[in-house]
């Protein structure tokens, strides 16, 4: 698979990980249409454990959002604005702590967003545990889910044998 095939998978990869954070796209899915797309144009063992891998952990991320209470996001007040920073903070925590960074990035950019919309310490806190509480949580377990998929994607093109 050529250089720009490879940049083409990564594209749908990151539209992917956008589209986690958009109310009604198949993020997760477009994540692993990527790497399928990249699996079967690349003849070596490691693209189909990668394939795998992926499928399980979306499997996995499925049966842990099913557990989870729903997705009420817009009656909690969450704004397109919010997931711009809730996701911005989970890569940006995902790449300086990798894999449980994103957790607490994702948090962290809820509240500041928050705190600079609200102002006031204890209106952010209470308006994090509300929009977590109305289905934050399942979308961060989707995100963690795709991150985990594309680290092991770009991981294998960078490192793969």
């Amino acid at each position: 698979m050529g250089a720009g095939e490879l940049l083409l998978v990564g594209l749908v990869l990151v539209l992917g990980l956008c589209g986690v954070l958009v109310p009604g796209a198949p993020g997760s899915w477009l994540v692993w249409a990527a790497v399928l797309w990249w699996a079967l144009y690349d003849p070596r063992p490691v693209a189909w454990a990668v394939l795998v891998g992926a499928t399980g952990v979306l499997l996995a991320s499925l049966v842990v959002r099913w557990a989870l209470p729903p997705r009420r996001l817009r009656a909690s007040g969450a704004t397109p604005r919010m997931a711009l920073y809730a996701g911005t903070g989970a890569v940006l925590g995902f790449v300086l702590l990798p894999v449980l960074g994103a957790i607490p990035g994702f948090m962290a950019g809820i509240y500041l967003h928050e705190r600079l919309r609200l102002g006031r310490r204890t209106e952010a806190l209470a308006a994090l545990r509300a929009t977590m509480a109305a289905g934050g949580s399942s979308v961060l377990a989707e995100l963690l889910a795709c991150l985990l998929i594309a680290a092991g994607w770009l991981t294998a093109v960078i490192w793969g044998g």
